[in-house]
């Protein structure tokens, strides 16, 4: 594919903004900053940012509880995603749905979902309202391999399809849902082939590659705009990191984790710039510096952030006011 030297910029520093943020949160939790759940997004971030990078900003987009990296990529500031985590009032939430549930009405990303499979049905809805008003945009919705095992999956995959609605379903399989292994809990691993049998059109993509995301995203979103219907991709990616912080990681060796870190997205991209001969003009150097500062005033932002005040805790909760 074709690629400007501005484009490359952006996908790296995604990609990049994405690692740094999710080593920061890492590293913030030990230090009991961050409580709660933390699930991370470290070695998958090819295929949030290669997915974006084809969206309008009037897309929408459902997410699950590995979600950092998506709601970075889709704009949401890194001040506030980062103050959600603490908990604190200026996170995007208001510090209400913390690591698992970001969420933002102006940036249209429609949260994440700590239900597995929660996500699907929702997209769908978005889609059909989307349609019956006349809006001309898409909504991506995100989830693992795990979902595939849920009945929302089939029930949401077969009404998109009944109803030709403008979804474009991304299955970020990393091979494990949660702690099991993919072929341990489906007879038929190879999950596009799911997809296909709702007579949606599906493609399998290298998830640790972003330029082959990028490039499967750009004709998958070409084929749902021009109103053809739904379209699936099974990015198949790794998360280097356990499930989430409170996991022992006891179901897959130190060796097959190494042995996914050379296929590690950064690394990937480099090899892949450089064979464009694009890699030296980047200025991967200073895209690290910007990220870092970017990461450091995140962590001050929400570290100066106040606590939601006692007497607002059952604010929003009956209540028809919503917050601004």
């Amino acid at each position: 594919m074709s690629l400007t030297i501005k484009e490359a910029k952006k996908l790296y520093r995604d990609m990049l903004l994405i690692r740094r943020f999710e080593e920061k949160a890492a590293e913030l939790y030990t230090e009991e900053k961050i409580r709660g759940f933390l699930h991370l997004y470290i070695g998958e971030e090819a295929v949030a940012t290669g997915i974006m990078a084809t969206l309008k900003p009037e897309d929408g987009v459902v997410a699950t509880y590995r979600e950092h990296g998506h709601a970075l990529v889709k704009g949401i500031e890194p001040q506030k995603v980062m103050a959600e985590l603490y908990g604190k009032i200026d996170g995007c939430s208001r510090g209400r749905g913390g690591s698992m549930h970001l969420f933002d009405k102006e940036k249209n990303f429609y949260g994440g979902y700590a239900i597995v499979g929660g996500g699907l049905p929702l997209a769908v809805g978005i889609a059909l309202a989307d349609k019956r008003l006349g809006r001309e945009r898409v909504t991506v919705c995100f989830f693992g391999d795990g979902a595939v095992a849920e009945g929302e999956f089939h029930e949401s995959l077969n009404l998109a399809a009944l109803w030709n609605l403008p979804v474009l379903f991304v299955c970020e399989n990393n091979l494990y849902g949660m702690g099991t292994r993919l072929e341990l809990a489906e007879s038929e691993p190879d999950i596009a082939k799911k997809a296909e049998s709702y007579r949606i059109e599906s493609h399998r993509v290298d998830g640790m590659d972003v330029l082959k995301v990028h490039e499967a995203a750009r004709k998958a979103l070409s084929h749902v705009r021009s109103g053809k219907g739904p379209v699936f991709l099974e990015c198949q990616t790794y998360r280097f990191r356990a499930h989430s912080m409170f996991d022992a990681e006891l179901y897959r060796s130190k060796e097959e984790v190494e042995e996914w870190k050379k296929k590690d997205p950064l690394l990937v991209f480099r090899k892949r710039s450089e064979e464009l001969e694009i890699w030296e003009k980047i200025g991967a150097d200073a895209i690290e510096k910007e990220v870092e500062k970017i990461i450091a005033d995140a962590v001050d932002f929400a570290e100066k952030s106040g606590w939601e005040p006692v007497d607002e805790l059952t604010k929003y909760v009956y209540s028809e006011e919503v917050p601004s």
